[in-house]
């Protein structure tokens, strides 16, 4: 990864883990919280490709932004109580990291966070715990980061 795409990161970091916590605390991902770090994100993404030489790669950006949120979009429609709206604005930042090192990232980074997901919710229910809601947030930004950390 190059340089440039540093403070994208790390600002991707920080407010994951941010998310993470209050998602995982009160089963919410305000916008307060997403939606302007995302636009910081976005703004940072497209500045690293544009000082990389790379302006394609903001196009990658969007792209994985749009397929992440129309995908999770799908099942929030089909299944509102499967995860809420903030799930689905998170799925489009985790996308748009993910569109900076290809579509194939943005496809496996997701399903990687529905897996992580269903892995938790398993043990959750071989635990005993039948009935009780869990916060998806955290499991998408797991998706995205290990598919992020794979690289191409």
């Amino acid at each position: 990864m190059p340089w440039a795409l540093a403070p994208a990161l790390t600002v991707f970091a920080v407010l994951g883990g941010v998310l993470a916590v209050i998602d995982a605390r009160t089963h919410r991902l305000p916008d307060a919280v997403l939606v302007p770090g995302a636009g910081a994100v976005l703004l940072l993404l497209v500045g690293a490709a544009v000082t990389v030489g790379e302006p394609l790669r903001a196009v990658g950006v969007a792209g994985g932004a749009a397929g992440a949120f129309l995908a999770c979009l799908a099942v929030h429609l089909a299944r509102p109580d499967a995860f809420g709206g903030g799930d689905v604005k998170l799925a489009a930042l985790c996308g748009a990291v993910l569109g900076w090192v290809g579509p194939e990232a943005v496809a496996s980074g997701i399903a990687l966070g529905f897996v992580a997901g269903g892995v938790a919710a398993t043990g959750a229910l071989l635990a005993g715990a039948r009935g009780a809601s869990m916060a998806f947030g955290p499991y998408l930004l797991i998706g995205a980061w290990a598919r992020v950390l794979a690289g191409p």
